[in-house]
């Protein structure tokens, strides 16, 4: 049996950013021991639908900022999907973590728990970029976030940063990558910062208030990120993320991303949290009060669906290929494998694809490796990921 993942959304900031177009809200800690109480019984609920105690080998606290709850809170809702489904021994469990709102005692408690990899926002290194991001830590927090991690036993910690920032330059953003090396971590996320509507940043754009670096600019940044991450032994498994190897030589990947990329089933719960399996996707409710009113309002439903849901979507066939090429084409080191596409689907990847490949192909945007069995973007298919997902769109 395939083991699942499980993603929890935990929707509580304690500021929002001025870039972020995530289901976050500021303000509203009253709701904290409700929305867990709901997070707990939705879990109960379509665990008890299922068909089987389900194997799960990963867990991802996202968010918002999972750190800024009490831990006693992701302990309750770890023992939640302990009582439903079988957490595997050796089971990824991830926190996301503000630097800042990281303290010896939360993150001895989260240890004890079970959470044994965190992601901290670290962002940037320059303070400028931060005020302008409008961060409410400092580079000191980061370094603090770390030292304090170690001290709890996690040896296992990725860092996400930005490119792509209002008055950033090449000589700021090697700062950032020099700065994040500088303490160890086993993951980088490298993330080009896009404007989203509605945000105090598309705002800022649209009045003239701040300029966004060009398109050349953010791929130079880019480019010169995935050289030079590959000097300090790090490997980019996937577009935007860059893993070391750990004690037994084995790539420290994020196993619970991973599972989206290799299109294998997860469950997501939690206000505005996704969940796949297997031909069905569902949506919940993004707000907090109509979250929590659905589940202890309406009826429970079928696996793998939940009261909370806001859509449920049945992929017919051909938008399960489809969407297996969108993902498997984000993992940059092995792609897109030929006899796992004719397992899953039954018809060759060639035969269904041929005319999308042999573009593709032309264009130098996808290479053939791993002696023609798998298909991958190359260093220009990178830099144009987009154009190459649209033809599986």
């Amino acid at each position: 049996m395939i083991p699942v993942s499980i993603y929890i959304h935990i929707p509580f900031c304690v500021h929002r950013c001025a870039y972020c177009d995530f289901n976050t809200y500021a303000g509203m800690e009253k709701w904290i021991p409700s929305y867990v109480d709901a997070l707990c019984k939705e879990i109960t609920l379509v665990g008890n639908a299922a068909p089987q105690m389900f194997p799960v080998h990963t867990i991802f606290f996202g968010g918002g900022t999972p750190s800024f709850i009490p831990a006693i809170f992701i302990q309750k809702i770890l023992t939640a999907i302990r009582s439903q489904f079988l957490i595997l021994e050796e089971a990824e469990i991830t926190l996301e973590a503000n630097p800042g709102s990281v303290e010896p005692e939360l993150l001895e408690t989260l240890r004890l728990a079970g959470v044994n990899r965190l992601s901290i926002g670290m962002q940037s290194a320059v303070q400028e970029e931060l005020s302008l991001l409008t961060r409410t830590h400092t580079p000191d927090d980061v370094k603090q976030s770390i030292r304090f991690a170690r001290q709890a036993g996690f040896e296992n910690i990725n860092l996400d940063l930005m490119f792509g920032i209002p008055g950033q330059t090449m000589d700021t953003w090697k700062y950032s990558l020099d700065f994040a090396l500088s303490l160890d971590p086993e993951h980088l996320s490298l993330y080009c910062l896009t404007v989203e509507e509605g945000t105090p940043l598309h705002q800022w754009v649209e009045k003239g208030k701040t300029i966004m670096p060009s398109e050349d600019e953010t791929a130079e940044m880019y480019e010169f990120s995935m050289d030079y991450l590959a000097e300090f032994g790090f490997l980019q498994y996937e577009i935007s993320n860059w893993a070391k190897p750990g004690k037994n030589g084995e790539w420290q990947m994020c196993r619970h991303n991973l599972q989206y990329w290799n299109y294998l089933p997860y469950l997501g719960f939690g206000a505005g949290a996704h969940g796949f399996f297997e031909n069905i996707r569902t949506e919940n409710v993004r707000a907090i009060p109509k979250y929590i009113h659905q589940i202890n309002h309406l009826i429970a439903q079928a696996f793998p669906t939940s009261p909370a849901n806001d859509r449920v979507l049945k992929l017919d066939f051909q938008e399960q290929m489809k969407e297996y090429m969108m993902v498997g084409l984000r993992l940059t080191h092995n792609g897109v494998q030929l006899e796992d596409f004719y397992s899953r689907f039954g018809v060759s990847l060639l035969e269904i694809f041929k005319k999308e490949i042999n573009f593709l192909l032309s264009r130098d945007l996808i290479e053939w490796c791993n002696n023609q069995r798998n298909l991958r973007l190359t260093r220009k298919g990178k830099l144009l990921g987009n154009q190459v997902f649209i033809h599986f769109v």
